[in-house]
């Protein structure tokens, strides 16, 4: 099973907080990292630039919209992810409660779609087999 373990954005501006990341937290995550790679459940980790740096493009009126960042309505933005491979949610929640977080700090976690969970039906013949 492949889970994602999102890590919001700060309350502060995430440009602010890119600019100056705290380095004992920072160090912190390399560590959490090197554990996960060492165990065999890390696919990917990746940190997000600010939203100053993204797009956006909505679908409205059958036309798609592209608007540039930064988003000033965002009040969620993802500050970075991990992409696990584990054996069930209950280890994919162990990792991430073993995530170095900040006081007030939040992490998420998503169980990602295989193509097996879909009907047969929707499924590449080469999913099937």
């Amino acid at each position: 099973m492949r889970f994602m373990m999102l890590l919001p954005a700060p309350a502060e501006p995430l440009e602010k907080a890119v600019a100056a990341p705290n380095k004992e937290l920072v160090t912190a995550m390399l560590k959490f990292n090197e554990e996960m790679a060492k165990a065999g459940v890390l696919l990917a980790a990746e940190g997000l630039h600010g939203t100053s740096k993204g797009s956006r493009i909505r679908v409205s009126g059958g036309k798609r919209i592209v608007t540039d960042g930064p988003f000033a309505e965002a009040k969620e933005v993802i500050a970075g992810f991990w992409m696990i491979q584990v054996k069930s949610k209950e280890e994919a929640l162990e990792w991430a409660k073993r995530c170095p977080l900040p006081e007030n700090g939040l992490i998420e976690i998503r169980q990602v779609f295989e193509m097996t969970d879909f009907p047969p039906e929707l499924q590449p013949k080469s999913a099937q087999a």
